[in-house]
């Protein structure tokens, strides 16, 4: 893909603060989201952000924006919560060890559709999904076929842009212990260091290339948008 300067950068930040518009994020504890936060905080794109789950998140991250606590079983009871919001992020997403068959398809499908619904009819005209690398909802791999799924559902809610973000493994410091995780993020750290676009991405180049995206104006006549591996890595280094 194309990446914009430094010059057009600026100018495209510029010209999108001067909108004053909101946003809310989906999964802001996870190791995405907070970098994604971190990020919203830094630049001042928005002027106000707020996040939805299931519980209230502490810490002098949280500190300065609102919290809206739902219950995804029962969201519809919490539609308020999608009001009002320009731009929805949405990096909720779990395990099959963590959630088991059913809790994965739950969250990462079910979820994330429902909240797409909820945020469109409150308004919502541009939904910024993180999805996975080699997402298929026809693939023989059940994690691909769910996350595909979760990404053809959302793109028929029929937002005016929808962007789909494929990163391959993501590199973080992970709080959550997850041994097998971390052994293969050692292993692809030192693969990054070689081809550093193949098989792995920090959560913070994610978290940089979905705002820049959000800034940068839209191709006429044009409302999905999937940006795979080497397009986040890329994106994620403009400046």
């Amino acid at each position: 893909m194309t990446v914009p300067s430094t010059e057009e950068m600026k100018s495209f930040w510029k010209s999108f603060q001067e909108k004053n518009q909101t946003c809310f994020i989906l999964g802001a504890s996870g190791e995405t989201g907070k970098e994604l936060l971190a990020e919203l905080l830094r630049r001042q794109l928005f002027s106000k952000i707020t996040l939805i789950g299931r519980r209230k998140l502490e810490g002098s991250l949280y500190s300065n924006v609102s919290q809206e606590v739902v219950d995804f079983e029962k969201l519809d009871e919490s539609a308020a919560a999608f009001q009002g919001h320009d731009v929805g992020f949405c990096c909720l997403g779990t395990t099959k060890a963590k959630a088991g068959v059913d809790g994965f398809v739950r969250v990462d499908r079910d979820y994330v559709e429902h909240s797409a619904r909820l945020a469109k009819a409150g308004g919502c005209h541009h939904f910024v999904l993180q999805s996975s690398k080699g997402a298929n909802s026809s693939s023989r791999f059940f994690y691909l076929r769910v996350k595909g799924e979760a990404e053809d559902r959302v793109q028929a809610v029929g937002f005016d842009h929808c962007s789909i973000f494929r990163p391959a493994v993501l590199l973080c410091d992970r709080q959550e212990s997850r041994p097998a995780e971390w052994m293969a993020q050692k292993f692809l750290g030192v693969v990054a260091l070689v081809c550093p676009t193949a098989l792995s991405v920090p959560t913070v180049t994610v978290a940089q290339a979905m705002l820049n995206h959000v800034v940068m104006p839209g191709k006429e006549g044009q409302k999905v948008y999937v940006l795979e591996n080497a397009d986040i890595h890329a994106l994620g280094q403009a400046k």
